[in-house]
C-alpha cells in the first residue's frame, strides 16, 4: 500500500509531462502555449493563496510589467527571447519588493485592496508612458529572437519556451516542498503561532509575494513573446480576477489544479471568441459560480478527495492522505535548520 502511494505521484508527473508535450498536437499551437503561460501564472498565484493564505489582486503589474520588459529587451536590444524572458521575470521581482514590503503588513481584504491599487498604478504608468510602451497601442513587433535560429512558427516556439514554463512549476513545487514551503503554511493557518515560534511573519510573506511575482513574471515575459506584442490588458486588473479564478477553479493549494484551470479558462475563451461570442464573461463567469457551488474544492481538489475516501473505504488509510498544503501547524525550528 505504502508503495503504491509512493508511485502514485511520479505517476502523476509523467501523465502531465505528456500532455503538455502532446498539447500542440491536438489543439491550436498558440493557444498550447497560452495554456502553458497561465498555468504557470495560475500556480504562482497558487503559492501566495494557496499557501501562504495572501489573496492578491494586484498580480496583473507583475505578469504585464515583465510582458512589457520583454518586450522592450527583445524590441531595442535584440536579446535572444531566453535572456528577455528571465529579464522579465527579474523585473517582476523588483517590482514586486517595494510593493510587497507595504502591503504583507494587511491581512484579508485589505491587503487585496492594496495590491490591486498598485497594480492600477502601474496600468497608470504603462498607459501614459507612450512614448516607450506606445500607450493604448500596446508594444508591437516583438521579435523571437534566438541565435539565428528561425521561432516564427507557433508549434516551434512551443517547444522552446516550454522549458522555461516547466522550470516555474519546478520551483513552485519545490519551495511548497521545502521547510520554507512549510513555514507559509503555518502562517496561513497561524500566523500567531509562528510568531511565537520565532518565525518573522512579515519577511516570509514578503520573501512569497517576491517568489510569486516572479514566477508570474517568467510566464508574462513568455506569454508577450509568444503573442509578439503587449497590451495594456496585461496588467489591467481583470487579468489578475483571471488568475484568481483559474486557481479557484482547479482548487486552492493544489498547484495541479492551477493548471486545470487555466487550461478551462483559456480553451473556453477561445472556443468562444472563434464562435463570434463577444460576452465571454458571462459565460466563464457563470460557469465559475456553478463550479465553486458544486465544486468547493475546486475541480482538482474535489476529485482528489473523493479518490482519497474512496481509497480509504477500501481499507489503504495511508493513501487517502492528502498533504499538498502542508501540515497545519508550524514546525519545530531545530526540525527545519536539520532538514
Amino acid at each position: 500500500m505504502i508503495l503504491s502511494k509512493l508511485a502514485a505521484r511520479p505517476v502523476l508527473l509523467l501523465l502531465g509531462l505528456l500532455a503538455a508535450f502532446a498539447l500542440p498536437w491536438v489543439i491550436y499551437p498558440p493557444v498550447a502555449m497560452d495554456i502553458a503561460c497561465w498555468a504557470l501564472f495560475a500556480a504562482a498565484l497558487d503559492l501566495l493563496l494557496g499557501f501562504t493564505g495572501l489573496l492578491s489582486f494586484g498580480h496583473a503589474a507583475f505578469w504585464g510589467g515583465a510582458a512589457y520588459a520583454a518586450g522592450l529587451m527583445a524590441v531595442h536590444w535584440g536579446v535572444p527571447f531566453p535572456v528577455a524572458v528571465l529579464g522579465g521575470a527579474l523585473f517582476a521581482a523588483v517590482l514586486a519588493v517595494p510593493i510587497g514590503y507595504l502591503s504583507v503588513r494587511l491581512r484579508g481584504i485589505y491587503f487585496a485592496m492594496v495590491t490591486l491599487a498598485f497594480a492600477q498604478m502601474v496600468y497608470f504608468v504603462v498607459n501614459q508612458w507612450r512614448d516607450l510602451t506606445g500607450g493604448e497601442n500596446g508594444l508591437q513587433g516583438v521579435p523571437r529572437e534566438f541565435f539565428g535560429v528561425d521561432l516564427s512558427d507557433p508549434f516551434f516556439f512551443y517547444y522552446a519556451g516550454l522549458p522555461f514554463v516547466l522550470l516555474g512549476l519546478f520551483a513552485v513545487w519545490r519551495v511548497v516542498r521545502s521547510p520554507f514551503g512549510r513555514v507559509l503554511v503555518s502562517i496561513r493557518d497561524n500566523p500567531a503561532r509562528a510568531q511565537a515560534l520565532g518565525y518573522p511573519v512579515e519577511r516570509y510573506k514578503l520573501l512569497a509575494f517576491v517568489l510569486s511575482a516572479g514566477l508570474s513574471g517568467l510566464a508574462g515575459g513568455l506569454y508577450a513573446i509568444s503573442h509578439g506584442f503587449a497590451s495594456l490588458h496585461e496588467v489591467y486588473w481583470t487579468t489578475s480576477g483571471q488568475a484568481v479564478m483559474a486557481v479557484v477553479l482547479g482548487g486552492i493549494g493544489t498547484l495541479w489544479g492551477g493548471a486545470i484551470g487555466a487550461a478551462l479558462i483559456v480553451e473556453l475563451n477561445d472556443y468562444l471568441a472563434t464562435a463570434g461570442f463577444t460576452e465571454t464573461g458571462l459565460v466563464t463567469g457563470g460557469i465559475f459560480v456553478v463550479i465553486v457551488l458544486v465544486f468547493r474544492r475546486g475541480v482538482w481538489g474535489t476529485a482528489r478527495d473523493l479518490l482519497a475516501a474512496r481509497t480509504a473505504r477500501r481499507g489503504d488509510p495511508a493513501a487517502a492522505e492528502t498533504d499538498e498544503a502542508g501540515p497545519a501547524q508550524a514546525p519545530d525550528r531545530q526540525e527545519v535548520t536539520a532538514r
